[in-house]
């Protein structure tokens, strides 16, 4: 999950589109045709195209700015005010005479039965690309990253989209691309580019079906369009990633209930996670756990941070790994759980050696909460309290068996003497320590709602089981 708690500033520009849906029943066939004659019920509307990155993003709580345009019509003024409701910096160009695309379909018993759609296809007047890169131009400096998401309806034509690529690579803005069409010359310069195995064939003009067909492609689009590092998704087998070499990252979906809107979560999830300075094999890590949560659901979907944090702890492969985290990242994650409501208890020490003395200690800590979050002192701070000798294990080694234990949900590893500033941080609700605190100064009370004391285990502590081996070994 990521790590910093600064909210990544991203711009999106393609083509926007309503996604329109009329839903009823049918009991009858028409006098007049043979054809069904539909009860409409209930009528929705959501975004489409790059509306759909938009809500993805918004859904990892980014700043967004959206640079387009659409029609002078009715349609795009549903369109503004749908995105308003958003919260999005909103920069488009509303040009006379074009239709804002919006695609209609018609569900009888949760069967689509057809769909018709309104929009223009051409390419967007002069007027409109200048906009778009005066747009840009102003606002190039205040965002991490562009997203392109192209969906071949007229708004990032070859002039243009080459022109957005050179401005944001002069101001050293990377630029990730959801490809349209089978000429992928239009992104060169671009950081990466999004497409399917489909879309990568038709593009490379190679069936991709084996590993060394992939990597012909993989690296044929990395080389022909320039790419700083070229992937293509797999579907069901992962994410492709070619930089100097290959590596598939596999994919982390459990159930695939619907894959409607995977692609846009994968292009948003890699901005995102760009904008925020992570390379692109925490990247892809991320946006396969994304994907995994919204193939999930029914209809096009996006993932929040809580939803993909939970979706990686649920996982089978979730290692003790999964459950050690920075500061930083604990920070975001407990955030997200106090807004559920979730009580915070912290505890810290060192652990050196784990005996049944700290495991019921633990035990008894995480019953007095919903999440316990163990804060391990490092070996530079176990030598300064407990001298040269010590620790035993290393605090990656102490770290991954106390991450392993069913009662501890966190651990942070931190370098001072005393936990003060890590509770600072963190702010849980109730700091725990053992009952041989009764009558002294807890480091860190005066941050938290309340102390909690609890009673050790006769003869069960780290010091007695050195001297135990030391005293064998003589």
């Amino acid at each position: 999950m990521p790590s910093s708690v600064v909210t990544p500033k991203i711009c999106v520009i393609g083509d926007l589109m309503i996604d329109h849906y009329l839903w009823g029943s049918c009991e009858r066939i028409s006098p007049e045709a043979p054809v069904q004659v539909v009860d409409v019920k209930k009528e929705t509307a959501v975004l489409g195209g790059a509306g759909n990155v938009i809500n993805n993003l918004k859904a990892l709580e980014a700043d967004v700015t959206v640079i387009s345009a659409i029609g002078d019509d009715e349609a795009g003024d549903e369109l503004k005010s749908m995105l308003g409701n958003l919260g999005v910096k909103l920069l488009l160009s509303v040009e006379e005479g074009r239709k804002t695309s919006k695609k209609s379909r018609i569900i009888v018993s949760n069967q689509q039965v057809v769909r018709y759609d309104k929009e223009s296809k051409t390419d967007i007047s002069i007027s409109s690309q200048e906009n778009i890169l005066k747009n840009l131009a102003e606002t190039i400096d205040d965002i991490d990253v562009v997203l392109l998401s192209d969906y071949g309806k007229g708004v990032l034509g070859d002039e243009l989209t080459r022109f957005i690529i050179n401005l944001a690579n002069s101001k050293n803005k990377k630029v990730l691309v959801d490809p349209k069409g089978e000429d992928y010359s239009k992104y060169s310069g671009a950081y990466l580019l999004t497409p399917n195995k489909k879309e990568a064939s038709l593009a490379t003009k190679i069936k991709i079906d084996t590993k060394e067909s992939l990597l012909q492609a993989i690296k044929k689009l990395k080389d022909e369009v320039n790419l700083e590092v070229s992937i293509i998704t797999l579907s069901e087998d992962g994410i492709a990633i070619f930089d100097d070499k290959l590596t598939i990252k596999p994919t982390v979906a459990r159930e695939v209930y619907d894959v409607t809107g995977a692609g846009d979560t994968v292009l948003s999830a890699l901005g995102y996670m760009t904008a925020l300075g992570y390379d692109i094999y925490k990247s892809v890590e991320f946006a396969n756990l994304a994907a995994g949560v919204v193939v999930g659901k029914v209809g096009s979907a996006t993932a929040t941070l809580d939803e993909i944090e939970d979706y990686k702890s649920s996982l089978h492969k979730s290692g003790p790994e999964a459950h050690i985290k920075t500061t930083d990242e604990m920070i975001k994650i407990l955030s997200n759980l106090k807004s559920k409501g979730k009580k915070i208890v912290f505890t810290n020490g060192c652990f050196d050696i784990l005996h049944r003395g700290h495991v019921s200690y633990l035990d008894k800590a995480k019953s007095l909460g919903d999440v316990l979050v163990l804060g391990l002192n490092s070996d530079a701070s176990v030598k300064r309290l407990k001298g040269d000798d010590r620790p035993i294990n290393n605090e990656d080694d102490r770290a991954f068996v106390l991450a392993a234990l069913e009662a501890v949900d966190f651990v942070v590893i931190f370098d001072e003497d005393t936990p003060y500033e890590l509770i600072s941080a963190l702010k849980p609700n109730i700091l725990v320590k053992g009952a041989d605190y009764e009558g002294k100064e807890v480091v860190g009370s005066d941050l938290v709602d309340e102390v909690k004391l609890i009673e050790f285990i006769n003869g069960k502590s780290t010091t007695k089981t050195i001297e135990r081996i030391k005293g064998n070994l003589c």
